[in-house]
C-alpha cells in the first residue's frame, strides 16, 4: 500500500511541476504575475525545507544522504542541484533518460523547459 500511495505522491508532484513549467508559454501576463505571487514564496519555502534536511552535520556530512555504511560529504546532490538550478545559471537540458536516472538517493528529474537553457 506504500508503494501505491508513494507513486500517487510522486505523480500529483511532478504533474504540479509539469503544469508550473508550461505557465509561461501558456499564461497571459497577469495570470503568470499572480501565479508568480503565490507560487514562488511556495517554491522557494519548498526548496529551503529540503535544503534543510540536507545541511551539513558537525563532520561535514549530509545526514540524508548518507547511511551507516557511506557518509556522503557536503555540497551532496541535492545542494549541488540546488545551485546550478537557482544560482548558476539555470536549468539544464536533459533527455528522458537522465530525468529518471536512479544515481543516488536523490535523484532529481529536471523537465525541459522550452526556451530556457543554461545561462
Amino acid at each position: 500500500m506504500d508503494e501505491i500511495l508513494g507513486q500517487v505522491l510522486r505523480n500529483a508532484v511532478w504533474e504540479r511541476l509539469d503544469t508550473l513549467a508550461s505557465l509561461p508559454d501558456e499564461a497571459d501576463a497577469g495570470s503568470l504575475a499572480s501565479v508568480a505571487r503565490t507560487e514562488l514564496p511556495r517554491l522557494a519555502q519548498a526548496w529551503r525545507a529540503m535544503l534543510s534536511a540536507h545541511e551539513p552535520d558537525s563532520r561535514g556530512d549530509c545526514p540524508t544522504c548518507s547511511t551507516r555504511w557511506h557518509r556522503s560529504k557536503a555540497p551532496c546532490s541535492v545542494w549541488q542541484a540546488a545551485h546550478e538550478h537557482l544560482v548558476a545559471g539555470g536549468l539544464a537540458h536533459t533527455t528522458p533518460a537522465q530525468r529518471t536516472s536512479s544515481e543516488g538517493r536523490h535523484a532529481l528529474r529536471v523537465p525541459h523547459v522550452a526556451g530556457l537553457g543554461v545561462g
